[in-house]
């Protein structure tokens, strides 16, 4: 069928490997590529081919597609996979990378004549797998036929925000959300502390907010992890959450704004990574709230 592509898929940790597998289900051609070969070997169960080098996953490809840890990591890759790229082929960078990263990334494309469209991610590891994501999407109108089958493979909803990936429109969206997503999760991890600190059980506590405007599912799920020891596999890990908080940190002292939460999220999210916590999920930041790496968990 005309819409099934080749697609070649750079990182498979928690985010790539779930994209990977749900392009290959689509009935797509996927050749995927891991700088630890042993991460990414178990999708060929799925009918992935996994490469030897960045260069062998993106030849030939129609539609490449990034989910690496960083900007500077994908630049490195991409630069690393240069010989083989199709001038005229379509890059889907899907990493949180950050408004300069973005801006280097599409420079790197406009160089190999690639069409270049910012798309990062809502999502963790659950809708991930069920191929339920949602794609913030900036770039060329007349690529949007090529990238769209990849779209909606990995989710269930594209938001376009330009047609211009160099703009980062769709990266300075995601730093919005995940803005929200990194303050509600810092919330959550001091809820839990203090509440064990001044003995109060958590239970009276969603009692007294149960069906108000206080409520939240997102912190009922969060709370549950800790509470009953469900920190990995992670959905988000610590140490991710990490490098999304700075890069939102530098995103507002670009634009004249302090964000103290923020700072403050990016500094406990490295305490809990420096305790050990780093590929546990992001609310094991709650662990920063006190001196030892494995504080108090009670419901």
């Amino acid at each position: 069928m005309a819409d099934k592509l080749t697609v070649g898929v750079l990182g498979t940790g928690i985010m790539g490997a779930a994209m990977a597998r749900n392009l290959a289900r689509a009935g797509h051609t996927v050749r995927a590529w891991n700088r630890t070969r042993a991460k990414a070997e178990p999708l060929t169960a799925d009918g992935v081919q996994v490469t030897a080098t960045a260069t062998e996953a993106v030849e030939g490809a129609d539609v490449v597609l990034t989910m690496l840890y960083d900007g500077p990591a994908t630049l490195e890759v991409m630069r690393e996979a240069a010989a083989g790229l199709r001038p005229g082929a379509a890059w889907t960078q899907s990493t949180t990378a950050g408004i300069t990263g973005v801006a280097d990334l599409a420079a790197f494309a406009d160089q190999h004549g690639l069409l270049f469209y910012d798309a990062p991610v809502l999502g963790t590891r659950q809708p991930a797998e069920a191929g339920q994501l949602t794609v913030l999407a900036a770039g060329p109108v007349a690529g949007r036929a090529t990238v769209t089958p990849v779209f909606d493979a990995v989710g269930a909803r594209t938001v376009w925000t330009g047609e211009n990936g160099a703009d980062a429109t769709a990266t300075k969206l995601k730093l919005v959300a995940n803005s929200w997503v990194l303050a509600a999760t810092a919330a959550t991890g001091e809820v839990l502390a203090l509440s064990q600190a001044l003995d109060v059980e958590v239970t009276h506590f969603f009692d007294l907010i149960s069906g108000g405007p206080l409520d939240m599912g997102y912190l009922r799920a969060k709370t549950a992890l800790i509470l009953e020891d469900r920190l990995t596999p992670a959905q988000f890990a610590v140490e991710t959450a990490a490098k999304d908080a700075r890069l939102i940190v530098e995103a507002g002292r670009a634009g004249g704004v302090r964000l103290d939460v923020a700072e403050a999220s990016a500094d406990r999210l490295a305490r809990a990574a420096a305790q050990g916590h780093g590929d546990e999920d992001m609310v094991a930041a709650y662990f920063a709230s006190f001196e030892e790496s494995d504080g108090p968990r009670k419901g």
